[in-house]
């Protein structure tokens, strides 16, 4: 292996564990992989990338098996625009997931969570674009926070949203493909030493 290729979805910020992996392999370079937040495991399926930091749920046995190590768990946040009632809420009060029932939610939420009142079809649209319609007074949408500030626009706002799970970030690697570098990248975003035993 003459590099290790780590795919990373958006909102995902790997440099830090880049800048640690260059000082502990200086000549075995860490090409980093952007992906698109719907791409999942097809990244490391289709041999673009030795191991990626993507956002659970994957399907982790199929068509092979999947090591994965959760990282860090992102809090849900509703997008609305600025003039919405979202945005009277202070920065740091919490939207109950209950007072979002009459809102038209224009992307649909991993968890199937939907608003009780008749939704309108939205296409199926990116995290992106998602944040642009809601920024547009059409309805809102719920993401994790780091992609809410990621794609930040001037008049939009958000809010976390309490009563919905956060969303949890994982590295995921073929089991069948795992090799002491591997391992040795696992121990860089987890923290430990160059010199701890595994």
């Amino acid at each position: 292996m003459d590099q290790l290729r780590v795919a990373f979805a958006p909102g995902v910020t790997p440099d830090k564990w880049k800048r640690v992996w260059r000082e502990r392999h200086p000549r075995l370079p860490l090409t980093l992989v952007p992906v698109e937040a719907d791409e999942g495991r097809e990244v490391l399926d289709e041999d673009r990338a030795d191991m990626a930091l993507l956002r659970l749920p994957l399907d982790r046995e199929r068509p092979t098996a999947l090591h994965c190590v959760v990282l860090y768990d992102e809090l849900p946040v509703v997008v609305a625009a600025r003039d919405h009632w979202v945005a009277a809420a202070g920065d740091r009060d919490e939207i109950p997931l209950e007072d979002l029932a009459g809102e038209q939610l224009v992307l649909p939420h991993p968890s199937g969570w939907t608003p009780d009142v008749e939704q309108l079809t939205f296409p199926p649209m990116s995290v992106k674009d998602a944040i642009e319609v809601a920024a547009s007074g059409t309805g809102v949408a719920i993401v994790p926070m780091s992609m809410a500030r990621l794609y930040h626009r001037k008049d939009a706002t958000h809010r976390v949203v309490a009563g919905l799970d956060p969303t949890q970030v994982a590295l995921v690697w073929h089991r069948d493909a795992d090799s002491p570098l591997h391992q040795d990248f696992v121990g860089v975003v987890r923290g430990r030493k160059a010199s701890s035993s595994r």
